[in-house]
């Protein structure tokens, strides 16, 4: 791997922002899906939130620009446990809903602890859901049309939350453990080594200051 991907990849590791995440609610068409994650991404998401009625996540279409690589996507068994899961973990939940108590997304911080909750395509957030996040909020519109596709409507909300971030210098701090930042970088270096490590119960070797791997290698 060339030096100037090494660089690339631990630049993107050091913005990666673990308070700020969406959690999809039944969101299944694949194109919607991945253009979710490959917004997220962009942003500095590192790992999103989902639930599905079935069993297996949606297939990942090509829109995902190949983000999927780079996004880890956290399941739940319903959107009940998916919001008490974040709200546990101190974030705010707000769910993207026209209602009277509705928000204006641009009037949230979002430089504190963020989860947006996106509805499915046709039935859009639920009554339980509604109830159970801390706060709506809503894209103002001035067309004919109510409400926008969802994954544009997340792109929109998403680069708000990273406007705000980037004004607070929360992009400037590596916020990544050192032993995650170093797992994860070695598992996208090195994905098939990372692998084999991992079956033979093998710790990742070390990497030089070039991004080579500098340790013994399982056989």
């Amino acid at each position: 791997m060339s030096e100037e991907r090494y660089n690339k990849l631990k630049a993107v590791l050091g913005r990666r922002q673990l308070d700020l995440t969406v959690l999809m609610d039944q969101v299944h068409k694949p194109h919607n899906l991945s253009a979710v994650v490959r917004s997220c991404d962009a942003v500095g998401i590192g790992q999103v939130h989902a639930v599905w009625l079935e069993d297996d996540i949606p297939t990942f279409h090509m829109t995902s620009g190949g983000s999927r690589k780079w996004v880890d996507v956290q399941g739940h068994d319903n959107i009940e446990a998916g919001i008490t899961h974040l709200q546990g973990q101190g974030f705010k939940v707000y769910a993207a809903h026209f209602s009277e108590k509705a928000q204006d997304f641009r009037d949230i911080d979002y430089t504190q602890p963020t989860a947006i909750l996106l509805g499915a395509e046709l039935d859009g957030v639920s009554p339980k859901a509604q109830e159970l996040t801390d706060g709506h909020i809503i894209i103002p519109m001035l067309g004919m049309v109510q409400s926008l596709n969802v994954s544009v409507a997340n792109a929109i909300i998403l680069y708000e939350a990273q406007r705000q971030r980037m004004a607070a210098g929360l992009y400037d701090t590596i916020h990544l453990s050192p032993e995650v930042y170093e797992k994860t970088l070695f598992e996208w270096m090195y994905p098939d080594l990372a692998e084999l490590c991992r079956k033979k119960g093998f710790s990742y070797p070390p990497l030089d200051e070039h991004g080579d791997v500098a340790g013994e290698l399982p056989r």
